[in-house]
């Protein structure tokens, strides 16, 4: 087995991630992020502005006070000028701001997680029907940090075909985590949304962890809280017909965590620039569509 970049700082935080109730201190951390009394929420957000770099010029609302509360303000919506889409009509857009955790192709239906942690399309979609449509296609992993924009967008134009909400855990999925906790992301707690597009399915996939209080849908609502303890994923097939354009919301988060991408096989061939580390914002060129015959799009 390939080792790991796993440091014992890292196993020693994952170690005590397993034994913290992630879903009640998530659930805690969402309750108080939605305060409203002005003067907490004020300081709240403040204090948060200190230590991380949040620039509100570009966001729709440039004051504090104009935030109902900490969740109003980090999900705040940017100004419409503020994350223009790539001209190129093929292209694969980033559909949040973020860094690049792993990139690349799915072998032989495995990602990589991080050095010597790979783990299976399958697991990660909860479904292995679903995971086929991806076999040797492609992936791309965009980890949120805290200071990040949490609003989450489609990085293809396309139409909903199904979603499903998979319970789990909650441990954070920062950098420190991924090297040390196998199968983190199949672990976690998520939301799966299959689109249909011009080159065949695009799975978006928004993986929920540590203090991340909520995840929403723009066809749904809020998903999360409550947290579920169900041992089985919950599949949905939308009510009514829904498609989205490149760069339409289609979910956000409340507090950070990661997005993750699949295509089919040989639909998209990444930016040859893009690596590991690579910090982006929505909007920036992941790669470029490839023409599909139509058998190629199943």
């Amino acid at each position: 087995m390939e080792t790991t970049d796993a440091s014992r700082r890292d196993l020693l935080f994952a170690a005590l991630q397993r034994a913290l109730p992630t879903r009640a201190l998530s659930a805690l951390m969402y309750s108080i992020a939605e305060i409203r009394n002005k003067r907490f929420k004020n300081a709240l957000i403040r204090t948060f502005m200190r230590y991380y770099p949040i620039d509100l010029s570009e966001a729709e609302f440039t004051r504090v006070e104009a935030y109902a509360h900490f969740n109003d303000f980090f999900t705040r919506a940017l100004k419409a000028e503020a994350r223009p889409q790539p001209a190129q009509p093929l292209a694969l857009s980033s559909p949040v701001d973020g860094t690049i955790s792993q990139f690349g192709s799915i072998r032989e239906g495995q990602l990589i997680q991080a050095k010597g942690h790979d783990y299976s399309t399958a697991a990660l979609l909860a479904d292995a029907d679903l995971a086929s449509e991806f076999y040797d296609g492609g992936f791309c992993t965009i980890y949120l940090a805290p200071h990040n924009y949490h609003r989450v967008h489609m990085p293809f134009a396309g139409a909903l075909r199904s979603w499903s909400y998979v319970p789990g855990r909650l441990f954070s999925v920062n950098p420190s985590t991924a090297r040390a906790m196998p199968g983190l992301f199949a672990r976690n707690e998520r939301m799966i949304a299959i689109f249909d597009t011009e080159y065949g399915p695009l799975a978006v996939v928004m993986v929920g962890a540590l203090f991340v209080g909520g995840i929403e849908t723009v066809w749904g609502g809020r998903l999360t809280p409550p947290h579920s303890r169900a041992q089985e994923p919950f599949h949905y097939q939308p009510m009514r017909p829904l498609q989205l354009i490149r760069g339409a919301e289609l979910g956000r988060f409340h507090m950070g965590s990661t997005v993750i991408l699949l295509t089919p096989r040989n639909a998209c061939a990444w930016r040859n620039t893009l690596a590991a580390g690579q910090t982006l914002r929505l909007g920036d060129t992941l790669g470029v569509v490839q023409s599909l015959p139509v058998s190629n799009r199943s």
